[in-house]
């Protein structure tokens, strides 16, 4: 089941992407795609509706984020063996966790602003994992059972506020616009194994980065449960998993960063499409 929220005029309302690509909407169903609608009952129960009785949704409305009120928005660094090569550093003996602002989320295929001041904005196609039911002191076997379900996820980095604002890399992380999620909200009974997904990015065109989370250092399952004995993980929270090699800021000769008018385009097999457009904050 493919989840998703849409933009209205009368605001933000529930979907789900029918079988032949058609929007649905879950108004009647579900008040929103949160914390409190991603338990395996509640699932379970949108998973037995028809799909055929649901209303359309006309047109190509803009989507925002897959899922909305997210408490912990999680980021993973150096979460793959190819992109610690390429940045030159030594793979980490346990997750390393930084947080992104929940304020940074957007659209999937919203803008992405830089903000003023920004000299080397970075993207970063990740898999995104959505939380169904609290996880506190979970096993690693247990882990994927309190998974909602995955989406895409472009964890843009400002490099120089991540790195020399002296501070930890939130900064870099937490700009407006820096989070955007989805298209939708892919539940987790259509991603039997999360490791064994290939993850691309392009820039105007040209191809960056190409990964597997094949590759990555710390499983889906490890990173949950290593979360989990530090902080209870809530339904809603979402946590973006690591990146793989090609981002900008490890390109030869020299880095190579965003600038207005690039467009960004992400993929992660079976989760969706994203397309973003820069643009410089103008406020």
């Amino acid at each position: 089941m493919k989840l998703l929220r849409y933009r209205s005029r009368e605001g933000t309302r529930p979907g789900l992407l029918d079988s032949s690509g058609a929007i649905r909407d879950l108004s009647a169903h579900i008040p929103d795609i949160t914390g409190p609608v991603l338990d395996d009952a509640t699932l379970a129960r949108l998973a037995a509706l028809d799909s055929a009785t649901l209303p359309v949704v006309e047109g190509t409305p803009d989507l925002e984020s897959c899922v909305g009120q997210v408490g912990k928005f999680l980021g993973i660094g150096l979460n793959y063996t190819d992109h610690a090569e390429e940045m030159g550093m030594a793979l980490p003996e346990h997750p390393i966790l930084f947080l992104k602002a929940a304020s940074s989320i957007a659209g999937a295929n919203d803008d992405v602003i830089l903000p003023r001041g920004s000299v080397a904005a970075d993207w970063e196609v990740e898999l995104g994992v959505v939380i169904g039911t609290a996880a506190k002191y979970v096993s690693e076997e247990q882990a994927l059972d309190h998974v909602a379900g995955y989406c895409v996820i472009n964890d843009v980095s400002e490099r120089d506020f991540q790195t020399k604002l002296t501070g930890q890399w939130t900064k870099g992380k937490s700009c407006d616009t820096f989070g955007p999620i989805g298209p939708w909200l892919v539940t987790r009974d259509e991603v039997p194994d999360p490791q064994n997904l290939w993850l691309t990015c392009d820039v105007n065109g040209e191809r960056r980065q190409t990964g597997s989370t094949s590759r990555m250092v710390f499983t889906v399952a490890q990173i949950i449960s290593h979360l989990s004995q530090l902080m209870t993980l809530h339904p809603g929270d979402v946590i973006a998993t690591g990146t793989p090699p090609g981002v900008g800021m490890g390109a030869k000769p020299e880095p190579d960063y965003l600038k207005p008018g690039d467009v960004m385009r992400l993929e992660i097999e079976g989760l969706g499409v994203q397309i973003q457009r820069v643009r410089a904050d103008e406020e």
